[in-house]
Order: structure tokens, then sequence, then C-alpha cells
């Protein structure tokens, strides 16, 4: 696609000016969410639209809701998240939080996951205002979307309280512009892990709680390799199985100390439709009938607790066709696909909103250092958000 052409030419710089902004802030999930909140606020009074914000208890993370065009039944929703993963422990050629240039790449923390396309949602506010829309286009971003989704059911429970319901949901998570109608699960769970701290002398003193983590997370690696081995041939998805992941591990307070203490954080990523149930409960028994005992011979009140933090509902394409639909006649595509990663599009599926996944940018880039998205990506956004406006505008 060539960048320069129409009105996707006038509105790239403002946007690549807005994702500029945006990755600005640090808004590493699970902090406050005043200074990005604020700015996307601050940017759309300016275009004469109201924000709606719903806030998680503490009133510190909050979720934006705004309509363009009338506020009646129909229309379509983009949703984005506005938070993004940690950069600790990673190396960047430049600063993480500045958005940098180098030849046709935007270089940030978000860039592509997902601020790039919030930035095409916000930059293409201008063109949309100018059109006699029929039904609304609405824009909810969430917060907490990295860990979990933690924002969605607050912003489901206040878009469940308007007089009006829109008609289908786009989330616009990197697809290469491609429709994905369905994705696994997510369980995110934390594991801690209490032991008794002695001298390092004589270690049967004590109970090493780091120890007995490295025994647990070896036989959950086990019930991984377990899964991995029955794939569903079947399955669009790769791998096509439920996988495990060991994400982060702490423990301990000093080399010459058994650990008192340890935790670990750790994902299961089922497929949809898929109760995985059966693997946590094959895990935890073997934490409370093999290695908790052998804790509790030592230390009485040694334990084991594994909390779920979030279920992150898996995407089927049961109410996906309708947003299908919209995004094939916009774009001429024919072809439903599935990720492995999740989204937020799995809860707005189970409030019955049909709901795809289409967004630009590759989700390969995402997580890692110098995350980036493409100038010319950033067009194609541009471009399909304008048909939206143009396919609501009849």
């Amino acid at each position: 696609m060539r960048q320069g052409t129409g009105r996707v030419g006038e509105t790239l710089e403002n946007t690549v000016g807005i994702l500029e902004r945006l990755v600005g802030f640090d808004s590493i999930s699970g902090r406050p969410t005043h200074g990005i909140v604020g700015c996307i606020q601050d940017y759309l009074a300016g275009q004469g639209i109201t924000t709606h914000l719903s806030y998680d208890a503490a009133g510190e993370r909050a979720n934006v809701f705004a309509t363009i065009g009338p506020e009646v039944d129909g229309g379509v929703v983009l949703n984005g998240h506005t938070d993004v993963v940690p950069v600790d422990g990673q190396v960047w050629a430049s600063d993480p939080f500045t958005l940098t240039r180098r030849g046709d790449r935007l270089y940030g923390r978000g860039s592509v996951d997902m601020k790039g396309f919030l930035a095409c949602v916000l930059g293409s506010v201008p063109a949309w205002k100018s059109m006699d829309l029929k039904v609304p286009i609405h824009i909810a971003f969430s917060y907490d979307e990295e860990t979990g989704g933690f924002g969605m059911p607050v912003l489901l429970d206040d878009m469940a309280g308007r007089s009006y319901r829109p008609s289908l949901v786009i989330v616009g998570e990197p697809t290469e512009m491609k429709i994905v109608s369905g994705h696994k699960g997510g369980y995110e769970l934390r594991t801690e892990i209490t032991g008794l701290e002695t001298h390092s002398c004589n270690p049967l003193n004590g109970v090493s709680a780091i120890s007995y983590a490295v025994r647990l997370i070896a036989k959950i690696e086990e019930m991984g390799r377990e899964l991995a081995s029955r794939p569903d041939e079947n399955s669009p998805f790769e791998p096509p199985y439920a996988t495990i992941n060991i994400g982060t591990i702490n423990g301990g307070t000093a080399r010459n100390a058994t650990a008192g203490f340890c935790g670990f954080d750790w994902e299961l990523r089922p497929m949809p439709g898929e109760d995985a149930s059966g693997v946590l409960a094959k895990i935890d028994l073997y934490a409370r009938d093999t290695l908790l005992p052998e804790m509790r011979q030592v230390h009485p009140h040694a334990d084991i607790v594994t909390d779920a933090l979030a279920l992150v509902p898996a995407l089927d394409n049961r109410n996906a066709a309708d947003a299908v639909a919209f995004i094939c006649e916009i774009t001429g595509q024919n072809a439903e696909n599935v990720v492995s990663f999740g989204t937020d599009a799995g809860y707005f599926s189970n409030a019955e909103y049909s709901t795809a996944v289409f967004g630009p940018g590759s989700i390969f880039r995402a997580h890692k250092p110098d995350e980036y998205i493409e100038i010319d990506e950033l067009a194609q956004g541009l471009r399909f958000l304008e048909q939206v406006g143009r396919r609501l505008s009849p």
C-alpha cells in the first residue's frame, strides 16, 4: 500500500504524533492509568468527543469509552488496551518509552502491542466526524489486558448500562491485517510456597521453599510435555495443544540461608472449549499429597498455595459471523484464522457481541526489546478505519 494518498496521507503524520505521545507513558500493567487516559481524554475533548471512564475498585485504573455518531443501537466497537508489558531486563537500542524512528520503523514499548492501533483509532476521529454516520463508532480502550483482562468485566458492565447496544466488536490486536476469529484462553496463575529459614550450615533444619518450588515446577513442566504429546492433528492452532509457561520466580534472602519463601507466576493456555481443570487438579494433587507432607515433617506451617489471578476466556467463532462479514466486505478477504495468543475478544464474545480480532503489525514483535511498528502498517490501519466510517455512512 502507498502511504501518501487520500485522507490517510493527511492523517498519517497526526497519527504518528499521537503514537509518540502514547508510547511516552510507561503504562505498564497494574500501574495507575491517569497519565495515558488523561492524554486520550484531552485529545478527544479537543475533537468535541465526550469520554466516559469506568474504574477499578481503587479508582487508579480506568477504561475509556467514547462514541462518535448517533447514540443508537448498532455500529462498531473498536477495542484496544492501554497497558504494556515491562521492559525490565531487556536491552533496547533506544529508550523504550520514547518513540524512535529508524527508517520506516517506529520503535517503542507498545508501538505494535497495541498503541499503534490506538493511535490509528484516535487519528481517524476527525475523518469520522466529517461523515454522516448512520450508526455509531465506539472507542473502547481497556486497562490491564496483558495481565488477564482485568479491565474487561468493568468495561462490559459500563457498556451494559447504556441505552444502546453495538452490533459488533473489532479488537485491534496485531494480526498483520488478517481476520482472526479464534484464540486460546489463558489461566493466569500465581503459586506461593512457605518454607522455613535456617542457616545453610545444616539445611535439614529448615524447609527450602525454592527447592520445593523447583520440584513443583518440574511437575508442571511434565504436565506441559504430556499435553504436547497429545496434539489435535485437525486443529488450526500452532501449537495444536494447550501450553504451559513459567514466567517469573522469586524467593529467598541469602545464599547462606534456606529460603523461607518462593513464589512463581505461570500460565496455562487451553484450546477453545478445552477444560483445563484436570491438569490443574493433578498439579494440586502432587503439591498436596507429595510435597506438603515432606515439608510439614520439618515445619508444620509450611504451605503451597496456587491462586488463579485471571481466567482469560478463549475466543471461538460462535459469535464471529457478523464481525467477520463486516471486515470481509471492507477488505475483500474471505478467510478466518486463529492465533495462540490471548486478547480481550473472548470477553466480548462471551457477552454475546459478534467479535473478531483484526489489526496492524505483527504479534511476533510484541513483548520483545526493540518492539516496533512500520509506518506503512499504520497507514494500512488508517485505510481500514476510514472504510469502517464510510461503510457506516452510506
